[in-house]
């Protein structure tokens, strides 16, 4: 359903300046023409306003910028029809753009996905749906004493020949790269993708601090999930963790669904970072809005039951986390403000994607991605671009349409 020119009215604005209470939006062909208090709205015939009973909230659209599947989907199919699945549900979590995540595997399936992806990008984005936009190439340049959940038998060390391939395959769609600098060939790459305006990304990582240090002399900017599959923190060697506590040029993603990290210790990296270095991430595989199961994330099967993901050894194997709820479980774990983790969610990641001028906040001339929040942090309603993406049924009792 896609509207051309439309209204919401009477919400609390969560606005790239300000918050506006009671305030308006207006959209036309997609962007965003007009934000503002209600009361000065100037009224057309012509137009269609949403409006709601109860108080809510309009804030920007999200961003995951790590997400590996979602409802049965997995971006390690290798299918428009698993992209479909994946591009449909987000917005019903309030995640409106995102990048389409790998995972180690053999090289042929990497090539399988990297290609269907970046051929997915350029040819076969849908309206109303959540926009990928670009790859996340979560490994196979990883090491392997810091796997996690990646399957071991198919890492390699890092390599220029062998990322320049799968970057054509991809249409040079890859716009993410987690890696471990410390293996050899991991500098030099770290400096192909920053010359290249690639993000390189330090994870399943056993890297010193000096090393990260290093990396980030290279060019790296960013650390895959925080505290997950990295050398902790040590009095003596502060590791990964410490680096990128301790690094303002880093920036961190977390995932905040209270198993894959304690909630004192992500309050401990906003306290460090602040809410201009955290990025919320979900780190989710298919199972997400399915129900307790085994299924499969690159070839390993897990075992999913009441909100975690395990290998058969215990390990945590992804998340089935929803944007939504690291949005409020965030605020809950650090007593953030809501206007703080929409940076985390939104704005941080447009940033460091290169997006921000066109997503990532509610801004006159932006693209209209957004979404309508309830004050107990359920997703009403998500705009894609303009075209109504995600509906409930509660938002159809309270909603009213009008054309004045």
């Amino acid at each position: 359903m896609a509207e051309t020119s439309f209204v919401i009215d009477q919400v609390t604005v969560f606005s790239e300046r300000e918050t506006i209470e009671n305030g308006y939006i207006k959209v036309e062909n997609g962007i965003i023409t007009e934000i503002g208090q209600a009361k000065q709205r100037n009224k057309s015939d012509a137009e269609k306003v949403y409006t709601f009973h109860e108080k809510v909230s309009l804030l920007p659209g999200m961003i995951d910028v790590h997400i590996h599947g979602v409802n049965g989907a997995d971006t390690m199919d290798a299918t428009t029809e698993a992209l479909d699945t994946i591009t449909k549900a987000l917005p019903g979590e309030g995640t409106t753009s995102f990048l389409a995540t790998t995972i180690t595997q053999d090289a042929k399936a990497i090539e399988r996905a990297v290609k269907n992806a970046g051929e997915y990008v350029e040819e076969n984005q849908k309206a109303g749906h959540a926009e990928v936009l670009g790859i996340h190439l979560e490994g196979p340049f990883l090491n392997s004493e810091r796997a996690g959940a990646q399957p071991l038998h198919a890492m390699q060390r890092p390599d220029i020949r062998v990322f320049e391939a799968w970057n054509k395959l991809a249409k040079e769609k890859i716009k993410l790269v987690t890696l471990a600098p410390e293996k050899e060939g991991g500098l030099e790459l770290v400096r192909y993708l920053t010359y290249r305006g690639i993000i390189a990304s330090v994870g399943h990582s056993d890297a010193t601090y000096q090393q990260v240090m290093e990396a980030v002399k290279c060019g790296a900017t960013h650390i895959t999930h925080l505290y997950n599959g990295m050398k902790g923190l040590h009095h003596r060697e502060p590791g990964v963790v410490g680096a990128a506590l301790l690094n303002e040029q880093l920036k961190t993603e977390v995932i905040a669904d209270g198993y894959h990290v304690r909630p004192e210790m992500i309050q401990l990296a906003y306290q460090q970072k602040t809410d201009a270095g955290v990025i919320l991430i979900t780190d989710a595989m298919r199972a997400k809005c399915l129900k307790n199961g085994r299924y499969d994330l690159g070839g390993q099967e897990v075992e999913v039951k009441d909100g975690k993901a395990l290998l058969e050894n215990g390990t945590l194997a992804g998340s089935v986390l929803k944007m939504k709820d690291a949005l409020t479980n965030i605020q809950e774990y650090t007593k953030c403000s809501l206007e703080s983790a929409i940076k985390m969610a939104s704005e941080n990641p447009a940033k460091q994607l290169g997006v921000f001028d066109r997503k990532g906040s509610l801004a006159v001339g932006k693209e209209a991605d957004l979404f309508v929040r309830s004050e107990d942090g359920e997703v009403m309603m998500t705009f894609c671009k303009g075209h109504l993406a995600y509906s409930n049924e509660r938002s159809e009792e309270n909603e009213n349409y009008s054309s004045e």
